[in-house]
């Protein structure tokens, strides 16, 4: 694989562009480690007690939907953001995964995974009281993102 940088003064920002004979499986990982390292230490707006907060994503465990409302979990309090959850995935590194149709979770503080067979799998964090619920349809998809983390 070549890497190549290129200037110019007439680009108004910076373009990244991957060129390749097919997609493959290590194209896919370049995409997805610039993404998330442009995305990584972008710091987003949130609100608590009339306070505005900016906060980088890895400092957050999980986002939930809850009451039409969107808050952001870290280790130590709850946040709100205007954001919806369809719109944080766009935003979010790739360690982020939709666990639920109300929750996106960060993999990087996940300790644990509580597996239940017949109903809701219950996730532990790191450094943390805080638990979440995963759906049984989202698991596969944590599970397969937290394969990749290793």
């Amino acid at each position: 694989m070549k890497i190549r940088i290129e200037t110019d003064d007439s680009l108004d920002e910076p373009e990244i562009i991957i060129r390749s004979p097919k997609l493959n499986g290590d194209v896919a990982k370049v995409q997805v480690a610039i993404l998330d390292a442009l995305t990584k230490n972008r710091k987003l707006p949130f609100m608590q007690g009339g306070k505005e907060y900016y906060l980088t994503p890895d400092s957050i465990l999980f986002f939930e939907a809850v009451d039409g409302k969107t808050y952001a979990h870290t280790p130590a309090n709850v946040y709100e953001t205007r954001q919806k959850l369809y719109e944080l995935e766009d935003i979010l590194p790739s360690s982020f995964v939709r666990a639920g149709k109300s929750v996106v979770i960060g993999t990087k503080y996940i300790l644990a995974i509580s597996r239940n067979l017949t109903g809701p799998s219950t996730v532990q964090f790191r450094g943390s009281h805080k638990q979440i619920n995963v759906s049984r349809g989202y698991f596969k998809q944590l599970k397969d993102k937290l394969n990749e983390r290793v």
